[in-house]
Protein backbone atom coordinates (compact mmCIF):
# COMPACT_ATOMS: atom_id res chain seq x y z
CA UNK A 1 0.00 0.00 0.00
CA UNK A 2 1.45 3.13 -1.15
CA UNK A 3 3.08 5.25 1.85
CA UNK A 4 0.90 8.64 1.06
CA UNK A 5 -2.88 8.98 1.22
CA UNK A 6 -3.51 11.12 -1.87
CA UNK A 7 -7.22 11.97 -0.25
CA UNK A 8 -5.22 13.98 2.08
CA UNK A 9 -2.85 16.58 -0.13
CA UNK A 10 -4.17 19.77 -1.73
CA UNK A 11 -2.33 22.37 -3.86
CA UNK A 12 0.22 24.46 -1.26
CA UNK A 13 2.11 26.12 -4.51
CA UNK A 14 3.23 26.83 -8.08
CA UNK A 15 5.85 24.25 -9.96
CA UNK A 16 9.31 25.09 -8.13
CA UNK A 17 8.30 27.60 -5.28
CA UNK A 18 9.70 27.18 -2.14
CA UNK A 19 5.77 25.49 -0.43
CA UNK A 20 5.67 23.09 -2.98
CA UNK A 21 9.23 22.14 -3.09
CA UNK A 22 9.28 21.72 0.51
CA UNK A 23 6.05 19.60 0.18
CA UNK A 24 7.38 17.52 -2.62
CA UNK A 25 10.78 16.58 -0.54
CA UNK A 26 8.68 15.89 2.93
CA UNK A 27 6.36 13.14 0.78
CA UNK A 28 9.94 12.01 -0.12
CA UNK A 29 11.20 11.34 2.92
CA UNK A 30 7.87 9.89 4.05
CA UNK A 31 7.94 7.73 0.88
CA UNK A 32 11.82 6.31 1.21
CA UNK A 33 11.97 5.96 5.01
CA UNK A 34 9.03 3.47 4.56
CA UNK A 35 11.18 1.67 2.07
CA UNK A 36 13.94 0.73 4.18
CA UNK A 37 16.73 1.48 2.17
CA UNK A 38 19.86 -0.55 2.32
CA UNK A 39 23.03 0.90 3.54
CA UNK A 40 24.81 0.41 0.36
CA UNK A 41 22.93 2.74 -1.00
CA UNK A 42 24.64 6.15 -2.76
CA UNK A 43 22.28 8.58 -4.98
CA UNK A 44 20.13 11.65 -5.67
CA UNK A 45 17.95 13.55 -7.25
CA UNK A 46 17.56 16.69 -7.99
CA UNK A 47 15.74 19.25 -10.31
CA UNK A 48 17.02 22.77 -11.10
CA UNK A 49 14.29 24.70 -12.89
CA UNK A 50 16.14 27.97 -14.23
CA UNK A 51 14.39 31.59 -15.62
CA UNK A 52 11.72 31.08 -12.69
CA UNK A 53 9.47 34.42 -12.07
CA UNK A 54 10.52 37.02 -9.78
CA UNK A 55 7.50 35.79 -7.67
CA UNK A 56 9.05 32.05 -6.97
CA UNK A 57 12.30 33.92 -5.52
CA UNK A 58 11.45 36.11 -3.06
CA UNK A 59 13.06 36.46 0.54
CA UNK A 60 16.95 35.41 -0.50
CA UNK A 61 15.96 31.98 -2.21
CA UNK A 62 18.66 30.94 -4.65
CA UNK A 63 17.32 27.85 -6.42
CA UNK A 64 14.29 27.22 -7.44
CA UNK A 65 14.17 23.09 -7.42
CA UNK A 66 14.29 20.49 -4.93
CA UNK A 67 16.66 17.24 -4.42
CA UNK A 68 16.39 14.15 -2.36
CA UNK A 69 19.60 12.48 -1.32
CA UNK A 70 20.57 9.11 0.23
CA UNK A 71 23.74 8.36 1.72
CA UNK A 72 24.36 5.07 3.11
CA UNK A 73 21.14 4.43 2.99
CA UNK A 74 20.09 7.81 5.09
CA UNK A 75 17.34 9.94 3.39
CA UNK A 76 17.38 13.66 3.31
CA UNK A 77 15.29 16.10 0.88
CA UNK A 78 14.89 19.51 0.98
CA UNK A 79 13.99 22.45 -1.52
CA UNK A 80 16.93 24.27 -3.03
CA UNK A 81 19.86 22.26 -4.22
CA UNK A 82 22.94 22.11 -1.82
CA UNK A 83 26.47 21.69 -3.66
CA UNK A 84 26.55 18.09 -2.10
CA UNK A 85 23.96 16.92 -3.79
CA UNK A 86 26.14 16.80 -7.17
CA UNK A 87 28.85 14.82 -5.44
CA UNK A 88 26.22 12.06 -5.61
CA UNK A 89 25.80 9.96 -9.00
CA UNK A 90 21.88 10.29 -9.62
CA UNK A 91 19.08 11.61 -11.88
CA UNK A 92 20.27 15.96 -11.75
CA UNK A 93 17.60 17.92 -13.97
CA UNK A 94 18.70 21.43 -15.07
CA UNK A 95 16.10 23.27 -17.09
CA UNK A 96 13.85 26.26 -17.69
CA UNK A 97 11.03 26.47 -15.41
CA UNK A 98 8.47 27.87 -18.32
CA UNK A 99 9.81 24.51 -20.15
CA UNK A 100 7.71 22.16 -18.39
CA UNK A 101 6.12 23.80 -15.47
CA UNK A 102 2.66 23.35 -16.33
CA UNK A 103 2.46 19.90 -17.46
CA UNK A 104 3.95 19.02 -14.82
CA UNK A 105 0.64 19.36 -12.83
CA UNK A 106 -0.75 16.45 -14.67
CA UNK A 107 -1.95 13.22 -13.45
CA UNK A 108 -1.04 9.86 -15.48
CA UNK A 109 1.03 6.56 -15.37
CA UNK A 110 3.33 5.00 -17.31
CA UNK A 111 0.82 5.85 -20.92
CA UNK A 112 0.52 9.19 -19.65
CA UNK A 113 4.26 9.58 -19.04
CA UNK A 114 5.20 8.89 -22.79
CA UNK A 115 2.40 10.62 -23.94
CA UNK A 116 4.01 13.97 -21.69
CA UNK A 117 7.46 13.29 -23.76
CA UNK A 118 5.82 12.83 -27.24
CA UNK A 119 4.17 16.20 -26.74
CA UNK A 120 7.37 17.75 -25.21
CA UNK A 121 9.24 16.82 -28.16
CA UNK A 122 6.42 18.69 -30.88
CA UNK A 123 6.84 21.77 -28.49
CA UNK A 124 10.56 21.69 -28.47
CA UNK A 125 11.01 21.19 -32.14
CA UNK A 126 8.08 24.34 -32.52
CA UNK A 127 10.05 26.44 -30.63
CA UNK A 128 13.41 25.37 -32.52
CA UNK A 129 12.37 26.14 -35.66
CA UNK A 130 10.53 29.23 -34.28
CA UNK A 131 13.87 30.71 -32.81
CA UNK A 132 16.33 29.57 -35.93
CA UNK A 133 19.18 27.58 -33.62
CA UNK A 134 20.07 24.53 -32.01
CA UNK A 135 19.38 24.07 -28.15
CA UNK A 136 17.06 27.13 -28.21
CA UNK A 137 17.07 26.58 -24.32
CA UNK A 138 20.33 27.15 -23.38
CA UNK A 139 21.16 23.29 -21.89
CA UNK A 140 24.25 22.47 -20.64
CA UNK A 141 26.36 20.16 -23.03
CA UNK A 142 27.41 16.83 -21.74
CA UNK A 143 30.55 14.53 -21.88
CA UNK A 144 29.19 13.57 -25.37
CA UNK A 145 28.59 16.84 -26.33
CA UNK A 146 25.28 17.34 -26.82
CA UNK A 147 22.49 20.00 -25.42
CA UNK A 148 21.11 17.62 -22.06
CA UNK A 149 18.57 18.64 -19.35
CA UNK A 150 20.80 15.75 -17.47
CA UNK A 151 23.76 17.01 -15.09
CA UNK A 152 26.49 15.01 -14.10
CA UNK A 153 26.82 12.87 -12.33
CA UNK A 154 24.27 10.43 -14.32
CA UNK A 155 23.43 7.29 -11.63
CA UNK A 156 20.95 5.02 -12.79
CA UNK A 157 17.92 4.74 -9.84
CA UNK A 158 18.47 1.92 -7.25
CA UNK A 159 15.78 -0.38 -7.99
CA UNK A 160 14.43 0.40 -3.79
CA UNK A 161 13.95 3.55 -4.81
CA UNK A 162 12.39 3.41 -7.98
CA UNK A 163 10.08 1.13 -6.67
CA UNK A 164 9.17 3.34 -3.81
CA UNK A 165 8.63 6.55 -5.63
CA UNK A 166 6.76 4.59 -8.25
CA UNK A 167 4.42 2.47 -6.01
CA UNK A 168 0.85 3.55 -6.93
CA UNK A 169 1.64 5.07 -10.39
CA UNK A 170 -0.89 3.73 -12.16
CA UNK A 171 -3.47 4.00 -9.83
CA UNK A 172 -2.77 7.70 -9.44
CA UNK A 173 -0.11 7.57 -6.50
CA UNK A 174 3.92 7.57 -6.80
CA UNK A 175 6.12 10.71 -6.18
CA UNK A 176 4.90 12.52 -9.56
CA UNK A 177 1.26 12.35 -9.20
CA UNK A 178 1.92 13.38 -5.25
CA UNK A 179 3.90 16.59 -6.67
CA UNK A 180 1.56 17.14 -9.30
CA UNK A 181 -1.36 17.26 -6.82
CA UNK A 182 0.52 19.90 -4.24
CA UNK A 183 1.17 22.03 -7.39
CA UNK A 184 -0.98 25.58 -8.32
CA UNK A 185 -1.79 26.63 -11.53
CA UNK A 186 1.22 29.58 -12.60
CA UNK A 187 -1.12 32.03 -14.06
CA UNK A 188 1.24 32.31 -17.17
CA UNK A 189 -0.79 29.22 -18.87
CA UNK A 190 -4.31 30.29 -18.31
CA UNK A 191 -4.68 31.30 -21.81
CA UNK A 192 -2.34 29.18 -23.69
CA UNK A 193 -3.43 25.72 -25.97
CA UNK A 194 -1.93 23.03 -24.21
CA UNK A 195 -2.62 19.37 -24.94
CA UNK A 196 -4.33 16.68 -22.49
CA UNK A 197 -1.26 16.06 -20.94
CA UNK A 198 -1.12 20.03 -20.42
CA UNK A 199 1.92 20.82 -22.66
CA UNK A 200 1.37 23.95 -24.67
CA UNK A 201 1.08 23.55 -28.43
CA UNK A 202 2.92 26.05 -29.98
CA UNK A 203 1.68 26.25 -33.03
CA UNK A 204 -1.60 27.37 -31.94
CA UNK A 205 -0.06 30.29 -29.94
CA UNK A 206 -1.31 33.80 -30.99
CA UNK A 207 2.05 35.24 -32.33
CA UNK A 208 1.91 37.57 -29.49
CA UNK A 209 1.55 34.37 -27.07
CA UNK A 210 4.18 32.97 -29.05
CA UNK A 211 6.74 35.84 -28.10
CA UNK A 212 5.82 35.69 -24.20
CA UNK A 213 6.53 32.19 -24.05
CA UNK A 214 9.54 32.19 -25.63
CA UNK A 215 10.66 34.87 -23.29
CA UNK A 216 9.06 32.55 -20.32
CA UNK A 217 11.20 29.80 -20.89
CA UNK A 218 14.79 32.75 -20.97
CA UNK A 219 15.38 32.81 -24.64
CA UNK A 220 16.69 35.42 -25.83
CA UNK A 221 15.75 36.70 -29.28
Amino acid sequence: MPVIDMSTLKPVGEFGSKAWGEACAEASIKILEAANLPSTINWAFSEHYTHPPARLMEGGREKAGYFIMVRDGKVTAADGIPDEVYTLPGFHAKIPWGCICNQSGALYGKEGGQQRQADQRVLYAAIEEYVGRENPFGLDINKEGKPSQMLDPVGPWPPEVGRAVGEGGEEGNGLHNIAATLQTDSPEYADLPVTAMRVPIFAEMTDQQKADYVKLCGIEM
